[in-house]
């Protein structure tokens, strides 16, 4: 076979995880229920962030937190402080792709 499959999560459970992690690109997935968020840190690398469902609800940098719905792809350079939660009662559900992989 000379694809690699790789599966996610299908649910609406609070949900982090690395679904690929190698030199090249490291894709995550996100299920945020109202009220969870990720803890305030600065992106690694250049992030690519594709609402799936739901409201993103994101503070980058110093400026006031902005909503974006689903549909939306955002673009957020290396470096820069990110607030990210799900403040709306919907599942957020996220993709984040970080290119090049961190530490490349």
């Amino acid at each position: 076979m000379i694809e690699q499959v790789f599966q996610m999560a299908q649910n609406d459970n609070h949900t982090i995880e690395k679904v690929i992690t190698d030199e090249n690109v490291n894709l995550n997935h996100m299920i945020l229920n109202k009220g969870e968020g990720l803890p305030e840190h600065f992106s690694n690398s250049n992030v690519y962030m594709a609402v799936i469902r739901g409201l993103l609800s994101i503070g980058l940098g110093e400026q006031e937190v902005h909503e974006y719905p689903a549909g939306t792809i955002l673009k957020i350079p290396k470096g820069i402080k990110m607030n990210v939660k799900n403040l709306h009662d919907n599942t957020l559900e996220l993709i984040v792709v970080k290119a090049p992989a961190p530490g490349k």
